[in-house]
Formats: structure tokens, sequence, C-alpha cells
């Protein structure tokens, strides 16, 4: 297959840019933290660069949420189409959203590593519906995508290991660099 056609094959799914204020804290899809307009330009740039380079389509898909929202704004600055949809989301923390991860005791963490797939840390989302909504993502083939590390690595996860899979703490890989972009296989996992 050519290089170009395999590009096309898969879809790209960028992780937004570093966002302000998010040092030492649980960040989730409660806590909608901005991201500098310089960062949240200079991905946008590298999105166009990447698509004008292997030929995709205009279109961009992102979370709903400043800090992947805002490169996509950019991005419709130059003509895009930029397509928000709730289910790009990261993991929903519950109570922890936003909170300093310093502020939670040992206590509030043995239950999620006891069941790091079925627990539902501070009562917001369990890692396995994460993990369903990202595989239940239709990902079009070409598609350009911004979202968070949360999402990335569910959606991997289940292209990797399969959808009946249950990932451990242990086995849970680290999340992708701001900025990083991985690639995905197109359609419905």
């Amino acid at each position: 297959m050519p290089a170009e056609a395999q590009v096309a094959a898969h879809a790209w799914v960028w992780r937004h840019p570093k966002p302000e204020g998010a040092a030492g804290r649980c960040i989730g899809a409660g806590t909608d933290l901005p991201v500098h307009r310089r960062r949240a330009k200079r991905l946008a740039r590298r999105i166009q660069r990447f698509a004008r380079r292997h030929r995709l389509p205009h279109v961009a898909h992102s979370s709903g949420l400043r800090r992947c929202a805002d490169v996509g704004r950019w991005l419709r600055r130059w003509g895009w189409r930029h397509r928000i949809d709730p289910a790009l989301a990261e993991m929903d923390f519950g109570r922890w959203d936003g909170r300093p991860w310093s502020e939670l005791s040992a206590a509030d963490f043995e239950p999620w590593m006891q069941d790091f797939a079925g627990h539902a840390p501070g009562g917001g989302e369990t890692l396995m519906q994460l993990m369903a909504r990202a595989a239940a993502w239709p990902v079009p083939a070409g598609g350009l995508l911004i979202s968070h590390g949360g999402w990335i690595l569910a959606r991997r996860w289940v292209e990797r290991e399969g959808p009946l899979s249950t990932p451990n703490a242990a086995a849970w890989p680290a999340p992708p660099r701001y900025g990083e972009c991985w690639a995905l296989r197109g359609g419905p996992v």
C-alpha cells in the first residue's frame, strides 16, 4: 500500500496542548481549563501542515472542552470545518475533578486500584465506560481529531487489546505528551 494510502486509512488524534492551571490537579471532563492561545494556534498549524502534506480533508473533530476546542477554532478561522463532539471528552472524575491530587487519600485510591476498570473514581465514570465510549466513536478514515490523554489511551487499548480485555492499573500506559499525535484505525472497533 502506498504511503499516502496508509495515512488515509488511519485516523489521527492529537492530544490537546498543555492547559493552564492543571499542575498537581485531577483534570477530567468536569474541569474546563483554557490553553494559552499561542499553544492552541501552534498545534492547529501542525495539524494543518499534516493534513496538507497527506492530502487529508480539512475537517477536525474535537472535544468541546476548551483545551481541545480552541485548537479546532483556529482551524475553523482558516477555513476548516470544526465539529465538536462530547463523546471525545476526557474521563469524568466526578467529585475528584479539579481537586489537587494531594487532597485525595490512599483510602480514596484503594477501591480504584483494586478495580481499575470497573470503579468510578470520585463517583464519575469508570474506565470501562470511557473505553466503551471511545470504542463506539465512529473514527473516519483520514479523520483528524483533537482529544484528551484518557480518551486516546482508552481507544488505543481497545484497538490493541480488544474490547473484552480488562486493564489493571499496572498495565495502563502513560498518556501521550501534550500535542502528540497518535494513529488510530479508522472506523469503530
